[in-house]
């Protein structure tokens, strides 16, 4: 599989990983957006938002309750953070593995870009 972020779960290419579990891995972008930028991933392969099946309904509310729980230890849960998910080329999507993007420590505006 030539998959980014599988490559990275198995240690292939190396990341700053900040969180790990038995089903999530998180770690910090490497182009990031905002001063705190996570991703957080399941270690599950599924390409897009299209792609999550029933199955998969607990391991996607984990990604959210990961990025919460991240947000509360980095110190700007209170304040407000943005978590993103892209599906497909025109919502943005560059990794074809899910994957939730954490931001925060800066604030953001709406609409987004």
């Amino acid at each position: 599989m030539e998959c980014l972020f599988c490559k990275i779960i198995n240690r292939e290419i190396p990341s700053d990983i900040v969180y790990e579990d038995d089903e999530v891995l998180a770690f910090n972008d490497i182009n990031p957006q905002a001063p705190t930028h996570i991703l957080i991933i399941p270690k599950k392969h599924i390409a897009t938002l299209n792609d999550v099946e029933e199955g998969d309904l607990t391991i996607v509310g984990k990604l959210q309750h990961t990025a919460a729980k991240l947000a509360k230890e980095k110190g700007f849960a209170d304040d407000g953070y943005r978590v993103v998910m892209n599906c497909n080329e025109m919502g943005g999507q560059t990794v074809y593995h899910i994957h939730m993007h954490l931001m925060g420590g800066r604030e953001f505006t709406w609409p987004a870009g």
